[in-house]
């Protein structure tokens, strides 16, 4: 995993085209989110992911910490890799590797405010077990841990890229604007954008889209 774009969110076929159209690496689905509602139904989203050129670009992001659960949502939709959000035990994060042994695993990793060694605890306990990590933003309000759509302090991340032995994802608050500064300053292995690319309607913006893809790129490029 390297110089990756995740674009996630889609509503709909058009918001997966419109993803897919663009370039995007990998389009997430989040699904049985817990503080949030499902902005898709589920066999929605399997059509959605169904129609897309390459079947390996789907990734199912949930809360769910079933293991039986993750691998028959997984199995549904097709998807390549899970993303998790919510506390799961590492026993289930095995039974999960060998129910679905060719679906990838990232763990997110939650910034709540500067707590490098917590999160870096978190790396050593779980690296043995997951594929990558993802980096997003608590939101104090909602109790969200992550698809909270504002950014955290980037020095975090930072130094949890330097500090992990697997490839390490940023997301949170991402948008055409800032992306570019985030990726020079973090250099992750990839990127996650839900709502930075989207209109007021919550559809997925063709401007923005490529604009986030643009900078992106070119970050990546001169990091590398």
């Amino acid at each position: 995993m390297k110089n990756i774009i995740q674009i996630a969110g889609i509503v709909d076929d058009e918001d997966a085209q419109i993803l897919a159209g663009n370039g995007v690496d990998y389009i997430g689905v989040p699904l049985c989110m817990n503080c949030h509602e499902d902005e898709i139904a589920h066999d929605n989203a399997c059509q959605a992911l169904q129609k897309l050129p390459h079947s390996s670009m789907g990734v199912l992001i949930t809360y769910l910490n079933d293991a039986d659960q993750i691998a028959e949502l997984c199995n549904k939709l097709g998807t390549v890799i899970v993303q998790l959000h919510g506390d799961i035990e590492k026993d289930e994060l095995k039974k999960l590797s060998s129910l679905v042994p060719n679906v990838g695993i990232m763990k997110s990793l939650i910034v709540k405010g500067d707590d490098v060694w917590e999160l870096g605890d978190i790396i050593d306990d779980f690296s043995a077990y997951v594929d990558a990590f993802i980096t997003d933003t608590y939101d104090h309000d909602t109790q969200a841990s992550g698809a909270t759509g504002k950014t955290h302090d980037w020095e975090v991340s930072k130094k949890l890229v330097e500090i992990s032995s697997k490839p390490i994802f940023l997301a949170g608050g991402l948008t055409p604007e800032n992306v570019a500064d985030a990726i020079r300053m973090v250099k992750p292995a990839g990127v996650n954008c839900h709502t930075g690319v989207e209109d007021e309607k919550g559809k997925k913006d063709p401007s923005k889209v490529s604009a986030f893809i643009q900078q992106a790129r070119a970050a990546f490029a001169e990091i590398s």
